[in-house]
């Protein structure tokens, strides 16, 4: 166990001080937006595939060797390849991931990004597009587990090696953690930074929380074929206002990055979505019980990345995941401990520099080190 720690943060502390002059700063956005981020963007691949009852899954590509005729029949371009695949949170999609596809690609990773069915560019499960909903948790997994087959594996992958790599965002965590289960031996390391290990019931007691899920998905069932709102939530529209509030919104502390978030879902209504349904809380549910109920299939060495202010997501949960992780296999989760962004929000890739580039390097280096 300590050795695995020790390597890991003396690589920490190389990376970042080697790394971080890589990232793009606050103020160098706004310049880079309009020119060097927007001419990367233009040389992605951006396509679709049948995900699981043949819904429509977007997703994009940025490979080093898409101007090579030979890569493709070349194994040992092939081998040589770097790959990482971004897997977001709900509501997301890959296009608010333009700024860290930049960061990272120019780190020498080819990205892979998907847009998890019904939200982003993927198709929309309700009448009502706003809804955050899904049928079965499990349908991101296997969705996840076919985008890396059929996309991923076959531009990286030659006999088993050079295995991707994955990083994960909030439910992407969720989604990650289910899919190293399900799929082991898949990936060459993984991420997860503030990854949704459990919910952040405003002070309700999570028994408390879990009954009311329960009794309210049981009468949506009983009177009404239409997945319920769950309390509170509604359409995009009607949560606008708060949502372009820069001082009260706890996602992220950087009010460059906060207003090209918010930019980006005004101009672009194909991606907006509401709150969540009852189905959706439901099947979260479930899949966090599983996560934690078969954690010692979780084979993949992980680092969680905590943000120690948190409103989102709830990170007494991340704790738990990591003690428990560690304790059936210490190359996860040093010390069996998450790594803590002290101050950082939920969003830790878009935060203000100070924690971003902590988050970043961290992520890196855990790479490196695999």
């Amino acid at each position: 166990m300590l050795k695995y720690t020790f390597i890991f943060f003396v690589i920490v502390g190389i990376m970042t001080k080697t790394n971080a002059n890589s990232f793009t700063t606050e103020q160098q956005l706004s310049s880079r937006y309009v020119s060097e981020i927007a001419d990367f963007w233009q040389q992605g691949k951006f396509a679709h595939f049948n995900g699981v009852k043949n819904i429509r899954i977007n997703y994009a590509t940025f490979s080093h060797n898409d101007n090579s005729t030979q890569s493709e029949h070349n194994n040992e371009a092939v081998s040589h390849r770097k790959c990482l695949i971004i897997a977001s949170g709900r509501s997301e999609g890959y296009l608010k991931y333009q700024e860290l596809s930049f960061d990272l690609f120019n780190l020498g990773f080819n990205i892979f990004l998907i847009d998890h069915r019904g939200q982003g560019l993927s198709e929309r499960l309700l009448a009502n597009t706003q809804k955050g909903y899904v049928e079965s948790f499990q349908y991101y997994v296997d969705d996840l587990g076919t985008f890396i087959e059929k996309i991923v594996n076959p531009h990286c992958t030659v006999n088993g090696v050079n295995k991707p790599y994955l990083l994960a965002h909030s439910m992407g965590g969720a989604i990650t953690a289910r899919y190293l289960q399900d799929y082991p031996n898949q990936i060459q390391a993984a991420v997860l930074s503030s990854p949704m290990l459990g919910f952040n019931s405003g002070g309700i007691p999570d028994m408390i929380a879990r009954s009311l899920i329960k009794t309210t998905a049981q009468l949506n069932h009983w009177f009404d074929n239409t997945p319920w709102y769950f309390f509170g939530q509604s359409d995009f529209d009607k949560k606008a206002k708060a949502f372009n509030d820069f001082e009260s919104n706890n996602l992220m502390h950087s009010a460059i990055r906060f207003q090209q978030f918010t930019q980006l879902y005004q101009q672009t209504p194909a991606i907006q979505l509401g709150g969540v349904t009852v189905q959706w809380l439901s099947e979260s549910i479930k899949a966090l019980d599983t996560i934690f109920s078969n954690i010692d299939k979780i084979t993949t060495p992980t680092l969680v990345i905590q943000a120690s202010d948190d409103k989102i997501v709830n990170n007494q949960a991340q704790n738990d995941f990591c003690q428990q992780l560690h304790q059936s296999h210490t190359q996860s989760c040093p010390s069996g401990k998450p790594l803590v962004v002290k101050g950082g929000y939920h969003e830790l890739f878009f935060e203000s520099d100070i924690y971003r580039q902590q988050a970043l390097s961290a992520a890196i280096a855990w790479f490196e080190q695999h």
